[in-house]
């Protein structure tokens, strides 16, 4: 598994990706069939929720031009595959293990792979989130939503930040592109009001060294949340293994975390 002074849209249109902006409007809902992993619904928005600070952002999905095979570079996702990241937050001890799975849920008639991501601290679990990804025709790994769990002594305290696209006028974010250069800025996720997560690449060739080992040309992100401005991340994703390290790097939090190991 997310994650600027000026608030940045993706725009135009997504040439070669089976993917144009055009304007609002709502997708179909999810479904599934035979293998498939339904998982938790997400939540109606809050009327508490705070408001957009998007404008109107509906990228139109083409089904024909997606695959739940996931061979992008900078963001692979091979079945049976385990990544275990280890840090801290706030001082405390962090264990985040991400499974990618074999099972495949159908959203706005695109099939996606399914990762959990389980988060706990000295053995308690602090979250858990189940996200759903595919590749487009373009070689860009697009979000198409997760469901999340906050926990408190075992107990499931907030599903906040949950969503899918085409329910509740939520829509899909690339979280990878194809080709990614400094500059590129898009929309990683989006919900009105709940999840507008967005990333800027800052740099394509850093050196970057983690328990796991030392990887060149690495991919540096800076993600932020315009629904909560003090919050940035720089995240780095190294070629043939994914995210690699993340920092928040700014907010009233400080999180740390590092690929320790990989299996499968």
């Amino acid at each position: 598994m997310t994650r600027k002074p000026t608030l940045l849209t993706m725009i135009g249109v997504l040439i070669g990706s089976g993917v144009a902006v055009g304007a609002c409007g709502s997708g179909a809902g999810p479904s599934g069939g035979s293998g498939t992993s339904s998982g938790p619904a997400p939540v109606p928005s809050s009327p508490s929720a705070p408001p957009s600070t998007a404008p109107a952002y509906h990228p139109v999905i083409d089904p024909a031009k997606f695959s739940n095979r996931v061979t992008n570079r900078y963001f692979p996702l091979p079945v049976g595959t385990t990544l275990v990241y280890e840090g801290t937050r706030d001082g405390r001890p962090q264990r985040d293990e991400v499974v990618i799975t074999k099972e495949t849920r159908v959203i706005m008639g695109v099939r996606c792979t399914v990762v959990r991501d389980t988060v706990t601290s000295n053995g308690a679990l602090v979250e858990k989130t189940t996200d759903w990804y595919a590749q487009s025709a373009a070689g860009d790994v697009w979000y198409f939503g997760e469901a999340t769990g906050e926990y408190t002594n075992g107990n499931l305290t907030s599903a906040k930040g949950s969503w899918e696209a085409g329910v509740d006028t939520a829509q899909p974010g690339v979280v990878m592109k194809a080709h990614p250069r400094p500059g590129d800025s898009y929309r990683q996720e989006y919900r009105p009001g709940e999840a507008e997560d967005m990333a800027t690449v800052l740099r394509t060739t850093a050196t970057v060294k983690v328990p796991v080992g030392r990887f060149t040309n690495v991919v540096v992100t800076n993600d932020t949340d315009p629904l909560n401005p003090d919050k940035a991340d720089h995240k780095s994703y190294a070629p043939g293994v994914g995210l690699v390290l993340s920092d928040r790097v700014r907010s009233g939090h400080h999180e740390h975390i590092a690929l320790v190991e990989r299996r499968g």
